[in-house]
């Protein structure tokens, strides 16, 4: 264990600079640093896949907010899956493969409690950070705690493409939905919508007009909106809110780098008058719910019932390009950088 870990050296994404407005290349630094020996209770993972992800954004401004901001000329952090290589700690041992915090690296070392194993036996380790992971588990929380779908609601998702909402669209079928609408950016996305990811409309936000196309998709009305955008798809999806509706707010990447407040929608009150709850929610606070998804997800990517895509770059020095891709909609389903294996 000594020999392996004192050998092995590791590249890191480390945050150079806070960006002002949309991030750039110069924020990121790639740094070579040696790898510690495991303590007691530690474990050493080669990682193999990580992920990145829109809320990375927020954590690069020196901001208070749900989570703490990234440390200057430090390495970032976000889901990784990995091999451990040395562990002390015989709960987690070598050869387990994990899921963990310590992303944007190509080897981690980690108290072992912060490491989960995964079984890789009914689905691959990338899917750990896809559907089976924070992205997939997004989806099942909103669509069925914070604005949860009954029997016949029409339901409306915005980045219906990404790695949440292509989850989310076949979800909501399951759940009951009569007819699901989804939003993406371009028409080989939103051919996926209708091809693959089981939407039985789909909107091109890039050719304008969303509350239109909006109306001409659901000319009743919607009772469900999963808003991961913000901006002018929460205001469009208030305008069409139904009695009694619920729009779970789970981001709003249209505002992320706006280095000023981004204008809200200017029809709250319409959610007033038709009784609608507007409801953020934090997938962090839903971990509870994990081995019921984990459980229900690993069940339909087997059976193929549950379809994913990934966009995949390729090696840790790709990690701030992926990053930026994500940011503006490069991205069809989850975004990974594949780091060895």
């Amino acid at each position: 264990m000594s020999t392996l870990a004192t050998q092995a050296v590791s590249r890191e994404i480390r945050l150079a600079s806070r960006p002002v407005g949309a991030p750039v290349s110069e924020n990121f630094e790639l740094v070579t640093t040696g790898v510690p020996e495991p303590a007691e209770g530690q474990v050493l993972v080669r990682n193999t896949w990580m992920s990145v992800d829109p809320y990375m954004r927020g954590r690069m401004d020196d901001a208070p907010s749900y989570i703490a901001p990234f440390a200057l000329g430090a390495a970032l952090e976000g889901s990784a899956v990995g091999e451990v290589i040395a562990s002390r700690d015989p709960s987690v041992p070598v050869g387990s493969t994990v899921s963990h915090f310590l992303g944007w690296r190509e080897y981690a070392v980690l108290d072992a409690a912060a490491a989960i194993v995964v079984d890789t036996r009914t689905a691959a380790p990338a899917d750990h950070l896809g559907p089976l992971g924070t992205t997939g588990l997004t989806a099942y929380a909103a669509l069925t705690r914070t604005a949860p779908v009954q029997e016949g609601d029409v339901v409306f998702v915005s980045a219906a493409a990404g790695a949440v909402g292509s989850v989310a669209g076949q979800l909501a079928r399951r759940l009951g939905a009569s007819r699901v609408i989804g939003s993406a950016g371009g028409p080989h996305k939103t051919k996926e919508l209708l091809d693959s990811f089981g939407y039985d409309a789909a909107i091109d936000h890039r050719q304008g007009d969303l509350p239109g196309q909006l109306a001409q998709a659901a000319p009743e009305g919607i009772d469900v909106y999963l808003d991961a955008v913000g901006g002018d798809h929460l205001e469009a999806a208030i305008g069409a809110i139904r009695q009694g509706g619920r729009i779970a707010m789970v981001g709003a990447i249209s505002g992320y780098n706006a280095a000023a407040p981004a204008p809200g929608p200017d029809n709250l009150f319409r959610a007033a008058a038709r009784e609608a709850t507007l409801r953020g929610m934090l997938v962090s606070s839903h971990f509870d719910l994990f081995p019921e998804w984990i459980a229900k997800a690993s069940a339909w990517l087997a059976d193929g019932t549950l379809r994913t895509r990934q966009t995949v770059a390729e090696g840790i020095e790709q990690a701030p390009a992926a990053f930026l891709g994500v940011l503006t909609g490069a991205n069809t389903g989850k975004m990974l950088v594949r780091l060895s294996g």
